[in-house]
């Protein structure tokens, strides 16, 4: 029997999914720490944990560690794994980790791979190919590094996640403008960063003992900066059935290579790259959890696995059995122009009558519903068939028969 515990702040749907998938696992004894009340967990969730801890701040290592001293009564023993799905979280785990003895990833590796800044030190010392980048925390460090780097760059926070906060300057004008923004908080350092272009990719892969065990690519279209850029654009992820041909193998040796230099021993790490208009491969970020933006979902449809358990049992009991992919699988994410609610969707009889059979999951915007503040935008359609080309034009359906009509509330 393996005791654990899963610290997740708020169980928020995903979340309270990956919870429940570990809380399930035979021969794993769960407990949660979490800012949530017990009497706010689904009926289901309580019934499968077997702790519940409550903490202030799920962020705070003092809290979790004193958190973990606690279940262990509640679960009959001391916690044996300490683990999270969320980017912010890892450092903290790894902290109270190596405080408290806990087997799993280290304060050391969750840094490399937490800190954007630390990340691309160490794989460019590597010799992994990757974006030139500085720290900056004054005027004249950021005007150094565009006088050395040049137009476009990107700043975003050193532990950014999801591409929040994070800017593309393309002009002087966007350059001057960012910059005042920064010095409004003369305390705060921002990470600037060379504009990688080319088509924008995922490598989700398993690690086991320092071994890249399995691995799953997904392509963006568009790039999620420039998504953020335009908050209406609707935009797609891909996962093509096929990902044996050429364009990919460089980064079946990058991938693995950048893994090996930060570090990563056992874990499911979530890596964005670039395939560079001359065919080259640039890792951009990485990180030691799961994927979000439906990637998890699409990565179990692919393959025809639950991801969330496949996820869990890596982490709770080092074990995993390599899932062959027998799908192609596509998400669209559909998002309005404007600001306000939702007024409501147009298209959607036509595009289901067009692609129906092919839907797996989906969460259409509905009136009255917040615009989203999120790059994922007000709601998604999910598609899956044997055949890429199938699932490409599926997606291309979506996102130009749906349409999301939002209005401002007075």
């Amino acid at each position: 029997m393996v005791v654990a515990a899963f610290v997740a702040p708020y169980l928020l749907e995903a979340t309270a999914r990956f919870v429940l998938c570990a809380a399930r696992i035979p021969g794993v004894r769960l407990g949660v720490i979490t800012t949530e009340p017990v009497d706010r967990l689904s009926p289901e969730l309580r019934e499968a944990l077997a702790g519940h801890w409550r903490v202030e701040d799920a962020l705070d290592p003092q809290q979790i560690a004193d958190a973990v001293r606690g279940l262990a009564g509640q679960l009959g023993g001391p916690v044996e794994r300490l683990i999270g799905a969320l980017e912010q979280l890892q450092v903290p785990l790894a902290e109270v980790r190596d405080a408290l003895g806990i087997p799993g990833m280290t304060a050391e590796v969750a840094r490399n791979v937490r800190d954007k800044s630390r990340m691309k030190s160490v794989l460019r010392a590597a010799g992994v190919p990757c974006a030139r980048h500085q720290l900056v925390s004054r005027t004249e460090e950021a005007t150094n590094f565009l006088a050395e780097v040049g137009l476009p760059l990107v700043a975003k926070p050193p532990d950014g996640a999801g591409a929040k906060a994070t800017y593309r300057l393309d002009t002087e004008a966007d350059f001057a403008s960012w910059l005042g923004a920064a010095r409004a908080n003369p305390a705060e350092i921002w990470l600037l960063e060379e504009f990688l272009t080319g088509r924008e990719h995922t490598f989700d892969s398993v690690t086991v003992g320092g071994e890249t065990l399995w691995s799953s690519i997904s392509d963006y279209q568009p790039p999620p900066l420039e998504v953020l850029r335009t908050p209406w654009v609707q935009w797609t992820v891909l996962l093509p059935r096929d990902i044996g041909g050429a364009e990919y193998d460089a980064i079946k040796q990058i991938g693995p290579a950048a893994l090996r230099a930060l570090g990563v021993d056992t874990a499911f790490t979530h890596m964005e790259w670039f395939e560079r208009p001359d065919g080259s491969v640039a890792v951009s970020e990485v990180g030691a959890r799961p994927p979000g933006a439906q990637l998890a979902s699409m990565i179990g449809f692919s393959h025809g696995v639950d991801f969330y358990t496949l996820w869990a049992e890596l982490v709770l009991l080092d074990r995993f059995e390599p899932p062959d992919r027998i799908f192609a699988t596509g998400t669209a994410y559909l998002r309005g122009m404007g600001r306000g609610v939702v007024r409501t969707v147009h298209g959607v009889d036509e595009v289901q009558h067009d692609i129906g059979e092919l839907v797996v999951d989906a969460r259409l915007p509905r009136p009255g519903q917040p615009a989203s503040t999120s790059y994922e935008g007000e709601g998604f359609v999910t598609v899956r068939h044997t055949d890429t080309a199938v699932v490409r034009q599926a997606l291309d359906r979506i996102i130009t028969g749906l349409r999301v009509e939002l209005e401002e509330v007075l």
